[in-house]
């Protein structure tokens, strides 16, 4: 069954544009309810991170799930990964997040856990989306779903988060910066560190409703940069909107993406034993960072892109490593999703266990010079099926002979498709992906 509404994220959308609105979102509490009553017992955990529509959405939400006699426990703004770690403690039957992620304040999503904290099978989803076809029906009003708060999640989230390290990781003497993003992380995100004893200077932590992601957090990193190197810290560390992803800074001012740090993280692992079987990375993942690990016998794969993907090879080949190059990083030994912070964790273990900068540390991988540019499409089409596209590529392809890759996919979360060009010589990539996308572009807006 090919699903109208779930992503490879949930569903996304901008907010009162459909299905992104109170009444579809009333619906779907109201067919997952549904889904997980017959499924079994149990409460479901509702988050959100600390864009405006959160409010309204997250009452449509209590309300679909209780009209199917579903008991409802919200923990306020929190990281997507802590709802997921929440919900598995807590043995909920489900967890969802309110959040868009690195999209800006007037775009809004909803995106589902299970009960062991990873995303919904494919096969819930669908029984999600029979149902919203159907009519909504209320239970008995002694079986309606109770709601409750859950008053100390950001401090069970917190010691989660200091413990995701294999030993009791001493960060004094470390300086920092911690951009939030104004998003999910801004209250757990700098105590985490300071806890652990580095000295922390916070910024994107004074969210309005509306300036999550602006100018700030994973998506915008230069302000960081800049802050960086003027208060001459170690490093900095940046958050998307719903702490999921993570990019840092090095002591020189540089930005570090997640196929280095998941790099970093592997490097380390291997040093000290602890590594279990390969790395997955994603059709976007570097080329440098797959020869690098080659160089150092680690085995490495592709999945396709989006964090689920990578989720689901990981446990195929039964290896613990993953992650994207927008800093979604898996560590299945500690994390069951992606968790800025819990990753950000792992690259400092290895700092402090190399003695090492990060700069350092990043330095042992050469990216390959990538251009990517995103050309907005007013309806997803396969691009292997338009010719003058497929011509183009080959084309790119023949001129790049062994020395890059072409990649054109359509985003999972954006009317976008992603055009990708990467090889040895950086004005070469260049001149190909601008080629490649006014050739997209003409043929599909």
């Amino acid at each position: 069954m090919d699903r109208k509404f779930f992503g490879t994220d949930g569903i996304r959308g901008r907010v009162g544009e459909f299905p992104i609105n109170p009444e579809f979102v009333l619906k779907l509490g109201w067919a997952a309810g549904k889904v997980l009553a017959a499924e079994g017992e149990g409460q479901v955990l509702i988050g959100k991170d600390t864009r405006i529509s959160g409010y309204m959405f997250e009452s449509a939400l209590e309300a679909g799930l209780s009209a199917a006699g579903i008991d409802v426990c919200l923990t306020g703004p929190m990281p997507t990964p802590a709802i997921a770690y929440l919900t598995r403690t807590f043995n909920g039957q489900a967890g969802i997040v309110i959040s868009a992620s690195h999209n800006p304040f007037y775009d809004n999503g909803i995106k589902f856990f299970s009960g062991k904290g990873a995303k919904l099978s494919d096969e819930i989803e669908e029984k999600i989306e029979a149902l919203l076809e159907g009519e909504i029906d209320v239970v008995p009003s002694e079986r309606l779903g109770k709601v409750t708060r859950l008053d100390d999640a950001a401090g069970r989230y917190i010691e989660y988060c200091k413990a995701s390290t294999s030993h009791q990781l001493d960060l004094r003497g470390l300086k920092l910066v911690i951009d939030a993003g104004h998003g999910a992380t801004y209250q757990v995100g700098p105590s985490v560190f300071r806890e652990l004893g580095a000295e922390v200077h916070a910024m994107g932590v004074s969210p309005d409703g509306v300036n999550i992601n602006k100018n700030a957090g994973s998506t915008k990193p230069d302000g960081l940069s800049q802050v960086v190197q003027e208060l001459d810290v170690d490093m900095g560390i940046a958050f998307d909107g719903d702490g999921d992803r993570v990019i840092m800074v090095d002591d020189k001012g540089d930005i570090v993406d997640g196929d280095e740090l998941l790099y970093i993280i592997a490097r380390d692992r291997q040093a000290h034993g602890e590594l279990k079987g390969g790395v997955v990375g994603t059709l976007m993942t570097n080329l440098g960072m797959e020869k690098a690990l080659q160089k150092a016998g680690i085995e490495f794969d592709r999945a396709k892109v989006g964090d689920r993907y990578v989720n689901e090879m990981m446990l195929e080949k039964g290896w613990e490593m993953g992650g994207e190059s927008s800093g979604h990083i898996i560590c299945h030994d500690v994390s069951t999703t992606g968790d800025g912070i819990v990753s950000a964790l792992q690259v400092l273990k290895a700092v402090v266990r190399s003695g090492k900068t990060l700069s350092e540390l990043r330095s042992e991988m050469s990216k390959y010079p990538q251009t990517m540019i995103n050309v907005r499409v007013r309806v997803k089409a396969d691009t292997d099926q338009v010719p003058a596209i497929v011509e183009a590529v080959k084309q790119s392809e023949a001129e790049l002979a062994d020395r890059g890759r072409v990649l054109l996919r359509p985003s999972g979360t954006e009317p976008v498709i992603r055009v990708m060009v990467e090889g040895e010589d950086a004005a070469q990539v260049h001149r190909q992906a601008e080629k490649l996308a006014k050739v997209v572009e003409s043929a599909m807006v």
